[in-house]
């Protein structure tokens, strides 16, 4: 399937892909990963200077309100870039929820989201949730016209340099029910609330959030009360549909410099890229990209769709591009040999964001089952 960019997509294709390009080396990005800095603030600002941050906020909103396809292409070359700003935390997922809070606060914050004045970042998962979205157990109680809430968040992607967290917390029925979930703003310095932040394999910043009677207004509530698992749902799978394009952008980089590789090395006195084993690896791996990248873009092309065939598309991306991108990161591996397990390779750390994306909102197992139930509701329907 051919998904061809229109002239003003290549456009800004060629735009970013020269800006990431011109970040620098590998040596200057390690340096930074390796503080205590959880992205480059200067980088966010550039981002945030050139527009991108808009890409999902809607024109009603002061955005852009581009098609979900910019944004692929802009995480595409944001993967090869192994870039770590929160781009799919906070103009992604964020921009897509904010769009349903308070009015009387929806100004001011999107505006700080588009200028990078402020970082955003969904806190969902909880300790016992295994990817399952409406597993909440976080409280949150009336008290006068605000809510106290109450509960832990076990993995919050960005968290630790979130200025403000969007918090699922059940305010009726039982645990796993998608009815009875609201949406809550809370910001980060609210009383009551301890982050505990960890940095994980891929150098990404992440928190570990526990909410202790911490208390919002009236106009924290992000959409309706007891109805917000639609807007969160959605806004995930836009977040998937980010990080399968990053996915994808990595997979192409580890092909590229993989490729390079065999062409350079030499052993026995020739390129080992004239092993016609080798050669034969090299075509899965090109196969296993093209395979990513048409399942990525159709699923991208689904987001505006019916319920069920967005999820269809997202789960059946999410589970095969889970695949291809370890089996592409592992090869690669391989074909470099020892060195390609080093820091001083990027190989290395395209791996390692690769199997964190893998497990970012559910992992290939997890979708295979989401898939069967939204392809049940297209049969039903």
């Amino acid at each position: 399937m051919e998904f061809a960019l229109d002239s003003e997509q290549q456009q800004f294709n060629d735009s970013v892909s020269r800006y990431f390009r011109e970040r620098g080396e590998l040596a200057d990005w390690l340096k930074l990963a390796e503080s205590d800095a959880p992205f480059d603030r200067a980088a966010w600002q550039e981002i945030a200077d050139l527009g991108w941050l808009a890409l999902n906020v809607s024109e009603a909103d002061g955005g852009i309100g581009a098609s979900p396809v910019y944004t692929a292409v802009m995480m595409e070359h944001a993967g090869r870039a192994l870039s770590r700003e929160p781009l799919t935390s906070s103009a992604v997922i964020a921009a897509q929820l904010l769009a349903a809070a308070d009015p009387a606060v929806k100004a001011g914050l999107m505006a700080s989201l588009i200028e990078g004045k402020a970082v955003f970042a969904l806190a969902h998962a909880e300790p016992t949730a295994r990817f399952d979205l409406s597993h909440v157990t976080t409280r949150a109680e009336t008290s006068g016209s605000g809510y106290v809430l109450t509960g832990l968040k076990f993995y919050v992607p960005d968290g630790a340099a979130a200025d403000w967290l969007i918090v699922p917390a059940r305010t009726s029925s039982a645990v796993n029910d998608v009815q009875g979930i609201s949406l809550f703003l809370v910001p980060a310095n609210a009383s009551g609330l301890s982050r505990q932040n960890v940095r994980g394999a891929d150098y990404r910043h992440s928190s570990r959030l526990s909410l202790q009677a911490v208390q919002v207004g009236p106009e924290a509530l992000i959409g309706t009360l007891d109805a917000g698992f639609p807007l969160l749902q959605k806004a995930v799978d836009h977040g998937i549909a980010a990080g399968l394009a990053e996915a994808v952008g990595i997979m192409e980089a580890l092909r590229d410099v993989t490729l390079e590789y065999l062409k350079t090395r030499k052993q026995f006195g020739v390129h080992i890229g004239s092993f016609q084993v080798l050669q034969h690896r090299m075509v899965d791996i090109e196969i296993a990209c093209e395979e990513a990248r048409a399942i990525m873009r159709h699923a991208v092309a689904r987001l505006e769709a019916s319920v069920a065939e967005r999820r269809r598309a997202i789960s059946a991306a999410k589970a095969r591009v889970g695949q291809t991108s370890m089996f592409v990161a592992h090869q690669a591996v391989q074909l470099h040999g020892g060195i390609g397990t080093t820091d001083e390779l990027i190989v290395s750390h395209y791996l390692k964001r690769l199997a964190m994306l893998e497990i970012s909102y559910g992992n290939a197992d997890y979708h295979r089952t989401q898939f069967l139930a939204a392809d049940r509701m297209l049969a039903a329907a």
